[in-house]
């Protein structure tokens, strides 16, 4: 499989966060329409995806164009001790700096996508923020000083009403107003998105022009009202540099693990109460079982090497909607390789 990152430019709020699975269902939906995007047929390359995935989506990450390329990821759901060091601090200063590493959420990788934990930058929301304000152009940067909060992504409140047509107004039940979260990103931000491809069923031309489908009809929640839009700017081939020293995996989109490969897992995590979208969502019964999964940022510790031969982990998981039996879940997930230091020592412990 050939592993591609491609840029987008979210020009809209968004209903639903850009995870991997949402991506790759949405995807499925443009093949289910445009047979072409995918060899022999959308139902010909779901029958083999539990053993040969087709596409595997990461889920969106901000990226920043400075000098080099700048991946903003998530930091890994390691114990905080791993990466802050408190040895030198007082009891009560510890309290202080732990609260402070907390609010460091993100994490900085440069263009050539390695993870070093030894020597990497770990940023707060509000930090993320001070990097999309220093390369904004000097209009966006007159807005972006007047915002009041300042932090990278903000929620908003999006009302919504209901009317009886009896009545032609709101009411109570099923007609009384209520409220949606929708997530905005600082203007002129662009975010990262990382396919493997498996380039004997479909290949990097037809990705794109599925998400360029998917960008202009809006992703996720509340498309329908304009949300969910992103522009497809750029793609480029990424190799993966071996690390010989690797000793873990970095997951780059929620994932369900494959049972007794790993020795230990460090995860957040996720449930999926998924929903079936476009024709479906007007089904009698849209609504999916609920997926529990690892979200990205989880960090895996295999038990044999030889599984870094394979780019990815995870595994495609059906059987979740009586609406559409042959749907199926992506739980898979594009990983990073990682080494970290504190596995050699708890062994020799």
């Amino acid at each position: 499989m050939k592993f591609y990152e491609i840029t987008i430019r979210p020009f809209s709020g968004f209903g639903t966060p850009l995870k991997g699975d949402t991506l790759f269902g949405h995807f499925c939906w443009q093949a289910a329409y445009n047979p072409s995007l995918v060899q022999g047929g959308l139902k010909n390359v779901l029958s083999v995806y539990d053993e040969k995935p087709f596409a595997i989506f990461s889920s969106a990450f901000p990226k920043f164009e400075k000098k080099d390329t700048n991946y903003i990821l998530k930091r890994p759901d390691i114990p905080l001790s791993w990466l802050f060091s408190t040895d030198k601090f007082t009891k009560e200063e510890k309290y202080i700096k732990i609260k402070d590493f907390k609010k460091q959420k993100w994490m900085v990788i440069k263009g050539e996508v390695k993870i070093d934990l030894s020597n990497t930058k770990f940023l707060t929301d509000q930090q993320l923020f001070e990097e999309s304000l220093s390369i904004a152009t000097p209009e966006t940067k007159q807005i972006m000083e007047k915002f009041e909060d300042k932090n990278f992504s903000t929620s908003f409140s999006q009302p919504h009403n209901t009317i009886n047509r009896l009545t032609q107004t709101t009411g109570t039940g099923i007609f009384a107003p209520y409220s949606m979260e929708n997530i905005y990103f600082c203007p002129e931000t662009e975010m990262a998105l990382f396919v493997l491809i498996d380039e004997d069923l479909t290949d990097i031309g037809k990705i794109i022009e599925g998400l360029k489908n998917i960008g202009k009809f809006g992703f996720g929640r509340d498309a329908s009202t304009g949300m969910g839009r992103f522009d497809v700017s750029e793609s480029d081939e990424i190799m993966i540099n071996e690390n010989d020293s690797a000793n873990a995996f970095y997951t780059l989109a929620p994932c369900v693990p494959e049972k007794n490969i790993f020795q230990k897992i460090y995860f957040s995590p996720f449930v999926r109460f998924g929903k079936h979208g476009d024709s479906l969502a007007n089904a009698k019964n849209p609504f999916k079982n609920p997926v529990i999964m690892a979200d990205e940022g989880a960090v895996f510790i295999p038990k044999d090497k030889n599984i870094f031969t394979k780019p990815y982990i995870g595994k495609s998981i059906s059987g979740v909607s009586k609406a559409e039996p042959d749907t199926v879940v992506q739980g898979y997930a594009p990983y990073l390789p990682l080494k970290l230091e504190q596995i050699n020592e708890s062994q020799k412990n």
